[in-house]
C-alpha cells in the first residue's frame, strides 16, 4: 500500500485494466501539460524520443498494459503494477527481467508540485520514456541484478546509484545540461530547481556517487552529470562490491542537507 494514508492501491479488472476517475485523468493531463511543455529544451532526447515512441498524451491516465506491450516491442523491456512500495528484492528482481514497478494510483491536486512516494505519473511520465532506450535498459537490468547477488549491508550504498542516475540523473548533451532523471521529469518543483542554475552539478564518479547520502522528501541538492549512456553500463563493469567498500572505508561526503529534519 502506499505510505500517504490518502492514497490506496488500485486493483486492476479481470483485462488488467485499472479504473480512473474523471478527476484523475484530470490531474494527469495537468501534470502531463505541464512538464511535457517545460522539460522540451531541458530534457534529454532520449527522454523525448521515448515519450514519442510510447505514444504518451494528456488524453487520459494510460493503462499499464498497454505501456507493457509497447515496450517488450521496443527494447524488450516492460512495466509491471504493484501495491506501490514492494520488497527490495521483488523490485530488483523486477529490474533484472527489465521490466519496472508501476505503482497505479495518482497523486491529488494538492500533491501536484511533489509526492514523496512514487505515483502513476512519476512511474509512467518520469520513468517510462527511458525504457525505449537500450543502453539505458541494459544499465537497469544489470542493476536489477547486482542489486539480488550482493550482501544486503551495501544495499544502501548500492542504491544512492540509483538514486542519482535513474531517479535524478543528467547528462551532458550537445554541450548543454539535460536531465533524464525520473524525479526530477514528474516533480514541477524539483524540475525548475535542477534547471535554476542553483543546484550543484558534479561529474559523475562512482566512488563519490556511492559517498553522497541524500533525502527523499527534499528538492535534490546535488545532481551527477553523466556523459553517455553507455558510461551507466560501463560503470556496472567495474568492481562495485570494491568500490562500495572503498566508499563505506572512505565515509560519507558531508551531507548538503539538515540530517535531522
Amino acid at each position: 500500500m502506499p505510505l500517504n494514508p490518502n492514497y490506496a492501491s488500485k486493483t486492476p479488472d479481470e483485462h488488467g485494466l485499472y479504473s480512473y476517475s474523471a478527476d484523475e485523468h484530470t490531474v494527469w493531463k495537468d501534470l502531463f501539460a505541464r512538464q511535457i511543455a517545460y522539460l522540451q529544451d531541458r530534457a534529454c532526447e532520449a527522454y523525448l524520443d521515448g515519450v514519442k515512441r510510447l505514444g504518451l498524451s494528456a488524453d487520459q491516465v494510460p493503462q499499464v498494459s498497454e505501456l507493457d506491450a509497447r515496450l517488450a516491442k521496443l527494447t524488450g523491456a516492460g512495466v509491471k503494477g504493484v501495491a506501490a512500495i514492494i520488497p527490495q528484492d521483488e523490485f530488483s528482481t523486477l529490474l533484472s527481467n527489465r521490466k519496472f514497478p508501476v505503482a497505479t494510483f495518482i497523486r491529488t491536486r494538492e500533491d501536484m508540485a511533489y509526492l514523496e512516494e512514487p505515483d502513476i505519473f512519476h512511474e509512467v511520465f518520469g520513468h517510462a520514456p527511458m525504457l525505449t532506450n537500450e543502453p539505458f535498459c541494459q544499465f537497469m537490468e544489470r542493476f536489477g541484478a547486482l542489486a539480488l547477488s550482493l550482501p544486503k549491508e551495501h544495499l544502501k550504498h548500492l542504491f544512492r546509484l540509483f538514486w542519482f542516475t535513474v531517479e535524478f540523473g543528467m547528462i551532458r548533451e550537445n554541450g548543454a545540461l539535460k536531465a533524464f532523471g525520473a524525479g526530477i521529469m514528474s516533480s514541477p518543483s524539483e524540475a525548475e530547481y535542477a534547471m535554476s542554475g542553483k543546484a550543484e552539478m558534479i561529474d559523475f564518479d562512482l566512488t563519490t556517487v556511492l559517498r553522497t547520502p541524500y533525502r527523499i522528501d527534499i528538492v535534490q541538492p546535488v545532481y551527477f552529470v553523466i556523459d553517455s549512456f553507455e558510461q551507466l553500463v560501463e560503470t556496472l563493469e567495474q568492481d562495485v562490491e570494491a568500490a562500495i567498500v572503498e566508499a563505506k572505508a572512505k565515509g560519507d561526503m558531508p551531507a548538503k542537507f539538515d540530517r535531522a529534519a
